[in-house]
């Protein structure tokens, strides 16, 4: 009888070992039993429900316990109290888009002291990271609007700048290489004001441009930063009468801002799937916790950021894409 039982339990152990290992070969190489949280600025819009898409994605093709959580609201404090309960969990790595790179300086810290990986996006200046991953040159993108925007109003006449927070480091990195090419190629253009916050929120958007429009109608053009401002720009210009008579341009997506570009409110947004982005974070964390080589020419397999630059801790890939009349209705970037 006890060689039945002996007999029985190495059979089930036997079954247990294949099982499992089974159940590994089916992780992608080296991903172990890590979990990844990615924390983006905040849930409720519809930039970050495209990177929450890619997140998934990611995690059930490849087997990697990647999840997404953060904030319903654009609020530093909100998200770094969303990775202090990450770091309460244990995780093995945050990947986060800061909404105030200032107030996650400290929680990151944090997160890294306890052995945290930590990975960011649209925060190139960060410190307490072990990388940022880019899409692509901020300075690069906020000169293509300004340049655009130069051709549209023949050089001339003043122009708003929006960001969504004045601590978003990307948006102001965008707004502030613009003005420079402003100043060196457009003499005769102008900011007019300081740069309008509008806390990655449509209606916020709307409003102050609004508000910005009815005091100064010799406005000639905006340079949207958060996803939602070119769309609430938009709006208030249509409200106003001023069609054609104001140059939009910015960052944005099809499903926000696809109705405005085809009427021609709206003459350029550019966007980089932000999809694509939260798989690339994913896999750039994978790789940091199995120790492999970061360097120039590093390929995360996510296209855009197959051939990436990296700058101290800053990995830039080539992943942009401008929206126009022309390819507005092309369903291959319909999101």
């Amino acid at each position: 009888m006890k060689k039945i039982v002996a007999l029985s339990l190495a059979m089930l152990l036997m079954v247990s070992t294949v099982a499992f290992a089974n159940g590994q070969s089916e992780k992608k190489d080296g991903a172990k039993d890590y979990r990844i949280a990615v924390v983006p600025k905040l849930t409720s819009i519809s930039w970050f429900q495209r990177m929450e898409v890619g997140v998934n994605e990611y995690a059930k093709a490849n087997n990697v316990d990647a999840f997404y959580t953060g904030p319903s609201e654009g609020d530093g404090a909100l998200q770094a109290q969303a990775i202090e309960d990450l770091i309460s969990q244990g995780v093995d790595a945050i990947c986060v888009v800061p909404f105030s790179t200032e107030a996650l300086e400290p929680v990151l810290k944090k997160a890294r002291e306890a052995g945290i990986v930590v990975i960011t996006h649209e925060a190139s200046g960060m410190s307490n990271i072990d990388y940022d991953i880019e899409a692509f040159d901020n300075a690069d993108y906020g000169r293509h609007f300004m340049e655009k925007i130069g051709e549209l109003v023949n050089g001339e006449g003043e122009y708003v700048l929006t960001v969504g927070s004045l601590t978003s480091e990307s948006h102001n990195q965008w707004v502030d290489a613009a003005k420079v090419l402003q100043q060196e190629k457009f003499p005769k253009m102008q900011q007019y004001g300081d740069k309008i916050e509008t806390a990655d929120n449509q209606s916020q958007a709307y409003n102050k441009i609004k508000e910005v429009l009815t005091a100064n109608p010799n406005i000639k053009a905006i340079q949207g930063s958060a996803m939602p401002d070119v769309a609430g720009a938009a709006l208030a210009v249509e409200e106003l009468g001023l069609q054609g008579k104001i140059a939009i341009v910015g960052t944005s997506l099809v499903s926000v801002a696809g109705k405005y570009i085809e009427d021609g409110t709206i003459q350029m947004a550019s966007f980089w799937d932000p999809a694509l982005a939260g798989k690339a974070m994913v896999e750039l964390a994978l790789k940091v916790l199995n120790n492999e080589n970061i360097d120039n020419g590093c390929d995360l397999n996510v296209p855009g950021y197959t051939n990436l630059t990296l700058n101290g801790k800053v990995l830039s890939g080539q992943a942009w894409i401008d929206i126009t009349k022309e390819n507005v209705n092309d369903p291959a970037i319909d999101f």
